[in-house]
């Protein structure tokens, strides 16, 4: 099976600063691959990368979604080819209510895509019935995208963004930042109910209780701004046993 995304020997940074050093990872459709790694390995500048956010460049290597080097893509063009990513820290949009803005983003996939956009109708019925799933009622699709919202109720729209575009590939930076345990079970859920066969998942996370709901097909250690570890699930638990000393002092080959 070819892979989702292939990334080779990858190597970007921001403000001339290199922050990824030759990092290689290949994700097929349907796996889960979970990244963990101490602060300052380059989980969230990885995320950024392939999102294509403004600021970072990439110095060499490559990055294939589907076949489609990602460096030739606009971010827009990487969401209608079907690039999802939560955010860590999810933006405030004062004055564009959730509703607006989940609508416009789904309608502008659909264009690119050469769909058709989906009517108020249908549009509706389907966010109501997505948000409930996520224990959000009709009055935070009403409210102004993220602005008041508690760490978990943010973490909950940005999964409910990711269930309505159904993306061939998500990216969850450290989405169970901040959240308790109810908040982190009902994101959890949210997650595993889009694993599909034809989906791929990115899941970027400092702790392994996030993978206790969200099993992962393979653990990576990220060290330096590359993977110096890969395993299975049980690799998490020992992180969580050991934690990050060891791979702390890697530094980048010459």
């Amino acid at each position: 099976m070819s892979a989702l995304l292939n990334i080779d020997n990858l190597h970007a940074g921001i403000d001339g600063k290199p922050i990824l050093n030759g990092l290689s990872l290949s994700i097929r459709p349907g796996e889960v691959h979970a990244i963990m790694g101490p602060n300052g390995s380059g989980k969230s500048t990885l995320s950024y990368v392939l999102s294509g956010k403004d600021g970072y460049e990439v110095s060499g290597g490559d990055m294939m979604f589907e076949g489609q080097s990602l460096a030739d893509m606009a971010p827009e063009e990487r969401a209608i080819a079907g690039l999802f990513l939560a955010f860590q820290y999810p933006l405030e949009i004062p004055g564009v209510t959730n509703m607006t803005f989940l609508k416009t983003s789904l309608n502008a996939i659909l264009r690119g895509r050469g769909e058709d956009e989906m009517d108020a109708a249908s549009f509706l019925r389907l966010a109501r019935e997505k948000s409930r799933a996520l224990g959000m009622n009709d009055e935070m699709l009403k409210r102004q995208l993220n602005v008041g919202f508690s760490g978990g109720e943010k973490k909950r729209n940005e999964i409910l963004q990711m269930v309505m575009l159904e993306p061939k590939l998500a990216i969850l930076d450290e989405t169970d930042s901040g959240l308790d345990i109810d908040a982190l079970k009902t994101v959890a859920e949210g997650v595993n109910a889009l694993r599909a066969p034809d989906r791929g998942m990115l899941v970027i996370t400092h702790y392994q209780r996030l993978l206790d709901f969200i099993k992962p097909d393979v653990v990576h250690v990220m060290a330096a701004g590359r993977i110096v570890k890969s395993g299975g699930a049980e690799l998490a638990l020992e992180l969580e046993k050991s934690g990050y000393a060891e791979y702390v002092g890697e530094t980048v080959n010459a």
